[in-house]
């Protein structure tokens, strides 16, 4: 979640179910273990920060574009009221370059785990031999 807040434009975060869990009952959000599997993914493939080998789903909320060609009422450095009209070419929708951008970010913080995870392995094979 920190990763993706990171990435401007982002508002908020969801793993899994994510804020719809809030209106289901613990009866029914809950990810059964099954001996073929999991029964369902209502945590996104993480649970307590965990890899559950299940697929990881991650939603992000952009808010709008705020560099509009619209005049908006704002304030100079006096204070002063004034309009300002953003001029120069701007994005419609800041989604469709989200997408790419939030799957990278992911793609980050799952190798920088598991590299610290290959760190800690061969330390540890190293205390052991030394």
């Amino acid at each position: 979640a920190k990763a993706m807040m990171s990435i401007q434009a982002v508002k908020g975060v969801e793993i899994g179910d994510g804020f719809a869990c809030v209106k289901a009952r613990g009866s029914a959000f809950v990810d059964p273990i099954l001996p073929e599997g999991f029964a369902s993914n209502h945590a996104g493939g993480v649970l307590g920060g965990i890899s559950t080998g299940q697929t990881i789903r991650v939603r992000i909320a952009l808010k709008p574009t705020s560099s509009i060609r619209k005049p908006r009422p704002t304030i100079t450095t006096e204070g002063e009221p004034v309009e300002i009209i953003t001029k120069g070419r701007h994005d419609p929708c800041v989604g469709i370059r989200a997408v790419p951008i939030a799957e990278a970010m992911l793609a980050i913080v799952l190798a920088d785990h598991f590299l610290r995870q290959q760190v800690a392995t061969i330390e540890s094979i190293l205390r052991r031999r030394l």
